[in-house]
């Protein structure tokens, strides 16, 4: 079930993905920086099970369990890279519990959200994709 969970997830983060990189890439809603620095952070205090899915270093999707909160990770991307993109989810929480991902681009927030558990205990925590300046 779980592998299922992580194939459903994977293919739902490239779907946003390609739907946020369309031609209007000019309006990210957050700041713009030149900075390839990027870190990636997961907080909350969801108890359930937590996979991350992001963009790693070379622009490639990675996912990755997350044993416990807060979860980071940083880089610097390579040339070639896009953009940024950071995904959670989980299930197995508890109604109300929360999960807030950010995206840090030379140190400043380009994209943040907050998400709830439903009442099943699941969560889904998707901010905006940070689209590299050319």
């Amino acid at each position: 079930m779980k592998s299922i969970f992580k194939t459903a997830v994977l293919v739902l983060t490239l779907a946003f993905t390609a739907v946020s990189c369309s031609s209007d890439d000019d309006n990210n809603s957050g700041p713009v920086t030149a900075s390839r620095d990027v870190k990636y952070e997961i907080t909350g205090n969801f108890t359930g099970e937590l996979d991350v899915t992001y963009m790693e270093k070379s622009g490639a999707p990675l996912i990755e369990d997350v044993p416990a909160l807060p979860w980071t990770k940083e880089f610097t991307a390579d040339a070639g890279s896009d953009g940024a993109l950071v995904h959670t989810s989980g299930l197995g929480g508890v109604a109300g519990q929360t999960v807030t991902a950010k995206i840090y681009v030379g140190g400043k927030v380009v994209s943040e959200l907050t998400g709830t558990a439903n009442s099943d205990g699941i969560i889904v925590v998707h901010p905006n994709t940070y689209v590299f300046p050319r």
